[in-house]
Order: structure tokens, then sequence, then C-alpha cells
């Protein structure tokens, strides 16, 4: 049975630039640290996959010393998980405050997906309590249910390496061959590819300019109808899957169709 697999951040919502960027800086003027990071540095630290390793980037022997920070590393490695636990409790508040829109068209496809026996899943490198807010607030409390999660330090390395997508897999019994990842960064795709799956990409706030050579489908959006219609404007369709105005569950089934008829040898 086909699998839909979904990132979290900018997949889900938009929730980079609203949602995680205040929490860090939040984060840091509680704990007296002297940075904040601006949306245009914050655009590099996403790139980074993995909260706390967004924070240990701040480690150099410089900022320990100015921020008075212990320098055994293990008292450092334990104030840095202290750092991301209140971070994830802000951020959290931020999801619940209804402030961060679902993306377009997450849920629809979900729920389309759901009806017709698809696997829902997500897949993320964030923090576990961070993905479930995020979902329920895409998907609403029953959908959300739903959904396996897989997330944060369930697996030791971050995206782009496979491993959180090689876990999901192979926890909920799938066949790689079967899955369809949706993704909206580089590092995402290239977790999802290398663990042999089908991605889709649709950009978010910092990733629009990013190389998405590899996927099956870059979007914009994966689109609404009316009455809050957002309309998919496509940016790489390489299998020719032509989707309409916004993006059907169809579309992704062709996307597994295609990988079927790549590894018979088909032309």
């Amino acid at each position: 049975m086909p699998a839909l697999v979904y990132d979290c951040d900018g997949v889900l919502a938009d929730t980079e630039r609203h949602g995680h960027l205040p929490a860090f800086n939040a984060t840091f003027e509680e704990f007296g640290l002297p940075v904040r990071w601006s949306d245009a540095e914050y655009a590099e630290k996403v790139k980074v996959g993995g909260g706390k390793e967004r924070m240990k980037t701040l480690l150099t022997p410089e900022f320990v010393a100015a921020a008075g920070l212990p320098a055994d590393p293990a008292a450092l490695e334990a104030e840095v998980a202290r750092w991301h636990r209140r971070k994830t409790e802000i951020y959290t508040g931020i999801i619940r405050s209804g402030t961060i829109p679902p993306r377009p068209g997450v849920r629809r496809i979900a729920e389309a997906a759901y009806a017709a026996g698809w696997t829902l899943a997500v897949a993320s490198t964030s923090a576990e309590a961070s993905v479930r807010s995020v979902l329920e607030l895409a998907m609403g409390p029953e959908l959300a249910s739903r959904f396996g999660v897989f997330a944060g330090d369930v697996v030791q390395r971050k995206k782009p390496a496979p491993d959180i997508y090689a876990f999901a897999v192979r926890r909920l019994g799938l066949d790689p061959a079967e899955v369809v990842a949706i993704e909206d960064s580089r590092n995402g795709m290239l977790a999802a590819l290398g663990a042999g799956l089908a991605c889709a990409v649709t950009t978010s706030a910092y990733t629009g300019e990013e190389d998405f050579t590899g996927a099956s489908l870059v979007v914009t959006s994966l689109g609404d109808p009316p009455p809050r219609e957002t309309v998919t404007r496509v940016l790489n369709d390489p299998l020719g899957v032509h989707p309409g105005p916004w993006v059907e569950l169809a579309d992704l089934a062709v996307l597994l169709a295609a990988g079927d008829t790549v590894e018979s040898g088909e032309s």
C-alpha cells in the first residue's frame, strides 16, 4: 500500500520564520546569551538539521567565554539541552496560539490519502513535541492521530542524512518504492532520495532558491480550491505530471508509477 510522509517545518506550516526564529531569540534572551539571529542569519541556520545542532553552531571559544559558559564538554552539552527544552516550550506556545496557518493543500491531500488507504507519517529532525503541535494544527486532532510520527533524536544523524526516513520506513514496514515524501528544503530532499523515496518539494520561506535537482516535482505549494483558493505554480516537473491549479493525490501517485517504470527498465 502506498504511503505519504510529510516533513514538518516548512511543509505542514511555514514555521521557520514566524515560529522557530522568534522562539530561538526569546530563548537566547531568557538565558542572557549575547546573540539574536536576524532573518538573514537564520536563513543560513535552517540549513543545519536539528534545533540543538543550530544552537551548537554558536559555541565558538569566543562565544563560550563571552557568555560565561562551562568549558567542560559534558556540561556544555547539558546546557544546550536546557536551552533547547525551553525553546521547544516557547515554540509550541506560538503554534498553539494559532497565529501560523497550515500551508495550502497539506490537509486536503492527507484526507484523500487516508480515504484511499495510504499510510500517513511525518518524518522530521525537529523535537517531537514541536512536530506533534504543528501536525495537530495542520491536520486537526482526529486526522493527526492517524499519522506515524518520527522526530527529533530517534536517529543520530539529521537531514540531509537519510536516517530519519529510513527509520520511518522500517518502523512502518513500508516498501521505499511505495513512499512519497513531501519536503521543502534541499537537505530534506536529499534525505528522502537517500532513503530511496520519491520526493515532491513545496518551496517555503527560506528555500525558494535552493537546488532541487532530483525531486520528482517542485511546486510553490500544494494549492487549494476555493473558497481559500491557492493556485499551485509549478517550478520543475521532470516527469511530466502536469498538475492542475492544485496538486491532487493522483499526481503524487504518478510519482510512484514513474519510479516503478524506471525500476522495471521500461521507457
